[in-house]
């Protein structure tokens, strides 16, 4: 049962720069982090004149995407324009697409947050190119209030995916976000870069209330703004939930009361502020670009993408299971860093590594040690080849756990083999009889440790394992401590 009076309804519009070189009509570069106005041509300026020549890597990419989150890709696509005015655009209008979008309906499936184990599934509208605006920059810290303009962004290629409003809760927003970027990245079509804008979205809330006679009444639907992180978007739906749920208490105002509204987001204040009315598709007056002819889409641009997409999230989780017999929870953790860590897990198995122990290893150890570095995974200096003969040394019994990580942290230190690492750290094997005079000898100096272990403190053997460990290092403390056990049992 629901822990709120109402049903949540959240629909997500994700604008997502394309991994081009150049931006979606001219050859200007698309780098982040130029200086003002370097990359900017007569196209990207509107000079009398000149006209736009589409980027075919944009197209590949937009296809790729589409036929991974499952649209419908029709075979011919066209160009229109979408006026309004806004001081970062100097043609006065966006090139987009309106009537025939790239990407037609489709869905993503994803893990529900509240309900592990589960797959949630969201609808999409569309996925269209269009290109972005520039940026404006203001300056208030100065009190001079001096505007300028950027266009340097002007032309870079975007593809904007709507989504119906399935989505029932911020977690569930946040989830999607997630999971539609994790694809984004497998599937090489963008960075997804959040800082520097790669990855942008607008999330549409209102609330459906249901009433004493039945009925249901629902709230103003309110667009909120440019939202630049997971964080931010699961705050400020959580925020303008209930702050639409309050506004409706003091008003009774509902969706056929109020025009849609534009509202930013304050994420120092953690407020939602309004900002204007929203606009409808006729407000934006759209008509064909005469300058652009449509596009066909042909069977073999859609076979050479539809190869190009390689084993996607979804899959590889569920292969990961089956496979190699991983939880759900253990997959996710490993397909969340990304295709080259699937591919390093699966190299790990492949060469002989318990494909369990693997897991553990490469959770606990390999990604702790990468996110201490700020490393990526091809950058970690121990080769899957050579973690792999490590796993496989503590399977036959020749290391123990402990001094395995011993030997790991060696080898991220020193470029060498495993057997050349057990040498320099003096590790040696300990054969039974030597091990059982150890034990015995322990049990004479410490006969307060056997009265304890049979007044029932078996934690007593502790002390023991620890003693053992520094009379020599090489021993194995799960050895020790059944060895110990089995002597006080046969005294």
């Amino acid at each position: 049962m629901s822990a709120v009076p109402y049903r949540l309804v959240v629909g997500l519009e994700v604008h997502v720069q394309l991994a081009t070189n150049t931006k979606l009509f001219c050859s200007c570069s698309t780098k982040f982090g130029a200086p003002p106005n370097t990359q900017v041509c007569p196209v990207c300026l509107a000079q009398p004149g000149a006209l736009p020549v589409l980027n075919a890597r944009a197209v590949e990419l937009a296809i790729r995407t589409g036929l991974a989150l499952n649209c419908r890709i029709d075979p011919v696509t066209k160009w229109d324009r979408k006026n309004y005015f806004y001081p970062d655009l100097p043609k006065g209008y966006q090139i987009s697409q309106f009537d025939r979008p790239i990407c037609g309906e489709g869905y993503l499936q994803f893990p529900d947050p509240d309900s592990p184990g589960d797959l949630l599934t969201v609808r999409l509208i569309r996925a269209h190119l269009e290109e972005d605006a520039g940026k404006s920059l203001h300056d208030e810290s100065s009190g001079t209030a001096d505007s300028r303009i950027d266009l340097n962004r002007a032309g870079t290629p975007l593809l904007e995916i709507v989504s119906y409003p399935d989505i029932s809760s911020p977690a569930a927003a946040k989830a999607y976000l997630t999971d539609l970027r994790l694809l984004l990245i497998y599937l090489g079509v963008s960075d997804c870069n959040m800082q520097e804008g790669s990855l942008r979205a607008d999330a549409n809330v209102n609330l459906h209330i249901p009433q004493a006679d039945g009925q249901t009444v629902a709230t103003p639907i309110v667009e909120l703004k440019n939202l630049n992180s997971f964080r931010a978007v699961e705050r400020a739906v959580a925020y303008e939930a209930q702050r639409q749920y309050d506004h409706w208490q003091r008003t009774g105002q509902t969706i056929h009361d109020a025009p849609k509204q534009t509202r930013g987001w304050d994420d120092n204040a953690g407020v939602t502020k309004a900002q204007r009315e929203k606009e409808e598709s006729a407000d934006y007056r759209y008509f064909p670009d005469p300058d652009l002819v449509p596009l066909k889409v042909t069977a073999d641009m859609l076979a050479q993408q539809r190869q190009l997409m390689g084993e996607l999230p979804a899959a590889a989780r569920t292969r990961l299971q089956n496979q190699f017999g991983l939880k759900a929870y253990d997959a996710d953790v490993i397909v969340s860093q990304g295709r080259p860590v699937v591919q390093y897990y699966d190299a790990l198995v492949g060469g002989g590594a318990d494909a369990r122990r693997a897991s553990s290893w490469l959770q606990q150890d390999v990604l702790r040690t990468l996110k201490e570095h700020s490393w990526s995974i091809e950058q970690f200096p121990i080769s899957s080849q050579r973690l792999g003969e490590l796993l496989q040394a503590i399977d036959q019994g020749n290391l123990d756990n402990a001094r395995a990580r011993n030997v790991f942290q060696y080898l991220l230190e020193h470029d060498v083999s495993i057997s050349q690492a057990i040498e320099a750290l003096g590790i040696k094997q300990i054969d039974s009889s030597q091990l059982t005079d150890l034990c015995q000898l322990l049990l004479q100096e410490n006969p307060q440790v056997v009265v304890q272990f049979r007044e029932g403190n078996t934690k007593a053997l502790g002390y023991l394992v620890g003693a053992a460990k520094k009379k020599d290092p090489n021993v194995d403390p799960k050895q020790v401590r059944e060895l110990c056990e089995k002597l006080i049992q046969a005294m």
